[in-house]
């Protein structure tokens, strides 16, 4: 089976990896987390995102990110903008990349989004169109694609619709996320099997989370169906603050290990991204869940 030489890792710990903590992150440490991402070789990086801090408190001090923000030379970084507000912002601070998402459960959406599916691609679709208009990179994300916490398992045919409806509306690429964890490789390939009769499976990045211990499982039958695409998070940071039992998602340095140990390069140096786990996780009072990053430790530290 072929599988990818090389493949572009988005990275999510800032934003999605930070956004459910608990007591708020000091933005000096969100700054340094991203100049340390940015060193370690990763060169596209969600830095933070434009929600309203009511909903969101971690996420309040977006503006002072991306006016503080070090952007380091080559590096894209993208900014979450869920309506025409957070767009405005995004451009207002120079975000060169966006993202606008839906959910692939009514239910779901209802509850993260306050409106349904139809109505959620409406909203962003002005935001989709500005955002190409200034020139930016515009990433749609469709959450709860494999199962929602409020109604099980997703029909794959309707997830995949909503897949190119986005795609249709602009959107540069789609990211497919199992935002509570529950995807199997089987369930994996079957979707990705129905999206690809709709659009080509390289305007495609798969997002993993580990409730279940399949995040790297998914990822591997994601590659063997040829996405190039895949997202992570250092030290498995994250969860879904909508999204009850969803825990963290794929931990970057448990992929970068598993794609070195393949031959897929990602362009990551992963003594430094273990190092950047530990620092991030003791900043958070709590070590990695990162099995990477603990089995490495005493070799990089």
């Amino acid at each position: 089976m072929s599988l990818p030489s090389r493949i572009t890792l988005w990275e999510a710990g800032a934003r999605d990896g930070l956004q459910n903590e608990p007591g708020v992150v000091p933005t000096d440490v969100k700054l340094e987390l991203l100049d340390r991402l940015a060193d370690c070789g990763l060169t596209h990086i969600e830095a933070t995102s434009f929600v309203s801090p009511k909903w969101v408190p971690q996420m309040g001090d977006a503006a002072d990110v991306m006016t503080r923000l070090k952007r380091a030379p080559g590096v894209t970084y993208q900014v979450l903008t869920p309506n025409e507000k957070g767009y405005e912002a995004a451009r207002q601070y120079g975000a060169p990349a966006i993202a606008v998402f839906a959910a692939a459960s009514e239910s779901f959406s209802k509850r993260n989004l306050n409106c349904t599916i139809a109505e959620s691609l409406e909203r962003f679709r002005p935001v989709v169109e500005r955002g190409k208009a200034d020139g930016k990179r515009v990433r749609g994300f469709v959450s709860v694609a494999l199962g929602c916490p409020f109604e099980g398992e997703q029909d794959p045919k309707q997830v995949a619709l909503l897949c190119k409806q986005m795609a249709d509306l602009g959107c540069d690429d789609i990211g497919i996320g199992d935002t509570i964890g529950v995807g199997t490789p089987d369930k994996v390939k079957t979707l990705l099997e129905e999206v690809a009769k709709l659009m080509p499976l390289n305007r495609v990045g798969m997002h993993f989370h580990d409730t279940y211990g399949q995040a790297l499982a998914n990822t591997l039958a994601s590659l063997e169906m040829g996405v190039t695409a895949h997202d992570a998070s250092v030290a498995g940071l994250g969860g879904c603050p909508y999204a009850p039992g969803a825990t963290g998602n794929l931990a970057t340095e448990d992929l970068v290990y598993m794609l070195d140990g393949m031959g897929i390069e990602s362009g990551v140096d992963i003594k430094k991204l273990v190092r950047t786990a530990w620092w991030i996780s003791e900043k958070l009072g709590r070590e990695p869940v990162s099995r990477v990053a603990k089995a490495l430790k005493s070799k990089v530290m």
